[in-house]
């Protein structure tokens, strides 16, 4: 579970120490993002760490390294872990090591990640790596209770509003059936690599599951929080062949979806006071029913 001292300056401490053990040089490491993972580039950014929050992560990380390898063997764009002995434990945490696809952040685009996602969606996973079964509470109801900054009414209404949607989850068919998904699939999780090409990251989320999932992010992206157009998004849709806003259950998962991400979002408000006013805006539309147009991407 993640903990509550998760901040820049205890990852950049565990970092430098997982790199140091494997004689790469982390002096001048540049922080790229901190969310579920720290981020960083090393190397003259030819290589990308990920630091995990809790050393709890470990199975999940050896498991990444090894998915990364499998999609390698497909043809899958994606990226590819560093051949050194990883992961590594340092303290709390779990570090990893990639290679880097480019040395500034660049990402790709929405019918780009339509297409990488309809090629994953016929994938069958080996018996030699584990992709478990997706189920979006195991996770959230945990993390709500884990989190130490939230106000004792704020748990109470996001358990709550857990309990109702995890009733109606149960309810759902899924007409595009099951399969390898992504799991936190997004424009911000396509790189576009030095030559040009768009690949795969952040796999430690792969699981098996209903195919709507890994559609989700791009239609709320456009449909909610308008951080996408609608051109943007009917070339998503256009790539993959399905516009999941048109399935029934749609606002259900959506809904699911959202509450995960507000929740993700609480275990950083003690660090970020960014991260604090947005939760705090997040959670008053989720109270009131509000336009989530004022939410900003974190």
């Amino acid at each position: 579970m993640a903990t509550a001292s998760f901040t820049k300056d205890t990852a950049d401490v565990s970092l430098t120490a997982a790199a140091t053990r494997l004689g790469l040089n982390a002096e001048h490491a540049e922080l790229i993002r901190i969310g579920s993972a720290a981020v960083y580039w090393l190397e003259n950014r030819t290589v990308v760490a990920r630091v995990a929050r809790s050393r709890s992560l470990l199975p999940t990380a050896r498991n990444e390294i090894a998915i990364s390898k499998w999609l390698a063997s497909t043809g899958i764009p994606a990226v590819v872990a560093l051949e050194v002995t990883q992961p590594v434990e340092v303290g709390e945490h779990v570090v990893t090591f990639w290679d880097s696809v480019s040395d500034h952040e660049a990402y790709g685009t929405t019918a780009e990640l339509g297409r990488l996602l309809r090629d994953l969606h016929e994938l069958r996973a080996p018996h030699t790596i584990v992709v478990p079964e997706l189920k979006p509470f195991d996770r959230l109801i945990p993390r709500i209770h884990a989190v130490e900054a939230l106000h004792e009414a704020d748990r109470k209404f996001l358990l709550d509003r857990a309990a109702k949607l995890a009733s109606e989850y149960d309810g759902l068919c899924f007409p595009l059936g099951v399969g390898v998904l992504h799991g936190d699939a997004s424009v911000g999780n396509v790189l576009r690599t030095r030559t040009g090409d768009a690949v795969l990251s952040d796999l430690d989320g792969l699981v098996q599951g209903p195919r709507e999932w890994d559609l989700l992010l791009t239609a709320m992206f456009y449909e909610r929080y308008g951080w996408h157009t609608e051109d943007e998004y009917r070339a998503f849709t256009d790539t993959y062949g399905v516009d999941v806003m048109e399935w029934d259950g749609y606002q259900v998962l959506a809904d699911t979806r959202e509450l995960s991400m507000v929740v993700w979002l609480s275990q950083n408000v003690a660090a970020s006071e960014a991260a604090s006013r947005e939760f705090a805006k997040r959670i008053e539309t989720l109270r009131t029913d509000g336009s989530r147009r004022e939410w900003k991407a974190l």
